[in-house]
């Protein structure tokens, strides 16, 4: 087996990669170790392909994967407007991407963590 395990079983190792996507999603960057951020990099990359797809398959293929996470709201006037990780990724995120090919995704060195000295870095969507 030649993939990143982070010391945890199949289970929580998926839903700390799902959640670390979301977060992605959500905020636009994150701060993690350099081995969490090149494994999210890829579900990440895969998600804004399938946000630029578009269509209803991929919408679904994208919610089983996403946690359902509120990403904004807004208010206007008597209004409030919730946006979901989901409605970002496909209103927000994905049209930004039309004309690329891949590459959504840039991975910023920064100072070691001071506990450990694991590489932290900054990934971000370019």
């Amino acid at each position: 087996m030649s993939y990143r395990k982070f010391g945890r079983e199949k289970g929580p190792r998926r839903a700390m990669l799902r959640n670390l996507t979301t977060d992605l999603i959500v905020n636009g960057r994150i701060k993690t170790t350099e081995a969490k951020a090149k494994d999210v990099r890829s579900s990440a990359e895969k998600m804004v392909t399938l946000g630029k797809r578009g269509d209803l398959n991929a919408r679904r293929q994208a919610a089983a994967y996403l946690q359902n996470m509120i990403a904004d709201v807004k208010e206007d006037g008597d209004d409030i407007k919730v946006t979901s990780a989901l409605q970002k990724l496909f209103d927000e995120i994905a049209p930004k991407y039309k004309d690329r090919n891949g590459g959504y995704t840039r991975i910023l060195k920064t100072i070691p963590r001071r506990g450990d000295g694991a590489q932290m870095v900054i990934l971000e969507f370019v």
